[in-house]
């Protein structure tokens, strides 16, 4: 795809050799999301952050991204903090908010609303996450911790073993990841989950329609315990009924250091796209686990920085002017 002024909507826009540049341009992006050099190459530049639903990690770190490169960030948060508690639309906000920001990226709790804001903004518009559709930056960035942590074992995306585990039906980061992984070959994909909350039968039939093996299950220790890629998610009660109906599935799927001991392969990577559900009725991936040189979260959280000032770098056309902005840094680092 031409990068240059697009949306990033949706990961079906992409083929493998889009997802491939991404990566190329993150890897040299690594020494300024490590603060080890700056680059002001978008001096002058605004984003906007438009956060409609609640966000830590993916809000900050686009934030932080667009600021690694020099440009600057005005931010909304809260639909309850903007004019569409007052009724305004969609398109009228589109309008108005792209004419303040050379790029935007949007979060909101409705499927397909970030596309509806696109339509009618003047700037490019990035999905940061729209209901239970999809997270496109966040799929890139998981596929990328992905490849980084296996390279080390000398092998690639084509022909993991990756299990998916918890709640596949209202997680919209693994029905991104799914559809990105579609790009590759010879996979092996297990989803774990109850039978109400497992993936989308037309997200397993693309699966197998390119040639991977897909798996259906709800029992945890017989699925990591020949994996690569243990990836987790939480309950996403945000979008059940009610919190008692979420407290149905809540903790089903609990991983611990002596789970990953007993049942996984020494190497097996554990993801998990944060917040990871810490309380004691969930504790999706215990504490016990921190210390495991496999628990790749905080990593995986990083790279998130590398992949969006990327997709920046890529959509405003500055790629090829990084370095002649760049100088090293003057203050104290341990990175």
């Amino acid at each position: 795809m031409d990068f240059v002024g697009s949306h990033i909507l949706s990961v079906q826009q992409f083929e493998r050799a889009d997802i491939d540049r991404i990566f190329t341009v993150a890897d040299m992006m690594e020494p300024f999301a490590r603060r080890q050099r700056v680059t002001k190459v978008l001096d002058g530049a605004i984003l906007g952050n438009m956060f409609f639903e609640p966000s830590t990690r993916t809000r900050v770190s686009f934030g932080c991204a667009f600021n690694l490169l020099g440009g600057e960030v005005r931010e909304t948060t809260g639909i309850q903090n903007s004019a569409l508690a007052k009724g305004e639309s969609l398109y009228d906000t589109a309008r108005v908010l792209s004419g303040y920001s050379d790029i935007i990226v949007m979060r909101h709790p409705e499927s397909f609303s970030v596309a509806e804001f696109a339509s009618a903004s003047r700037v490019p518009v990035l999905n940061g996450g729209d209901g239970a559709n999809e997270h496109p930056s966040q799929a890139l960035l998981d596929l990328y911790t992905i490849r980084k942590e296996v390279k080390a074992a000398g092998k690639g995306i084509d022909n993991l073993r990756i299990a998916m585990i918890g709640d596949l039906k209202n997680g919209r980061t693994v029905h991104s990841l799914c559809k990105l992984l579609s790009l590759y070959k010879n996979l092996s994909i297990t989803m774990v989950a109850p039978e109400e909350l497992q993936m989308q039968e037309d997200v397993v039939e693309m699966l197998r329609t390119a040639g991977h093996h897909v798996y259906i299950t709800d029992k945890l220790e017989e699925s990591i315990s020949r994996v690569d890629i243990a990836y987790s998610t939480r309950i996403q009660e945000e979008r059940f009924a009610s919190k008692e109906e979420a407290d149905r599935y809540r903790g089903r799927f609990r991983l611990n250091q002596s789970i990953y001991t007993q049942y996984c392969e020494p190497n097996t990577v554990i993801m998990h796209p944060l917040p990871r559900d810490s309380r004691m009725d969930a504790n999706e991936l215990d504490n016990d686990l921190n210390e495991n040189p496999n628990l790749a979260i905080f990593r995986q959280a990083d790279n998130g920085v590398n992949v969006r000032m990327a997709l920046f770098a890529m959509i405003l056309d500055v790629v090829d002017q990084v370095e002649q902005y760049a100088r090293p840094v003057n203050w104290y680092t341990k990175r």
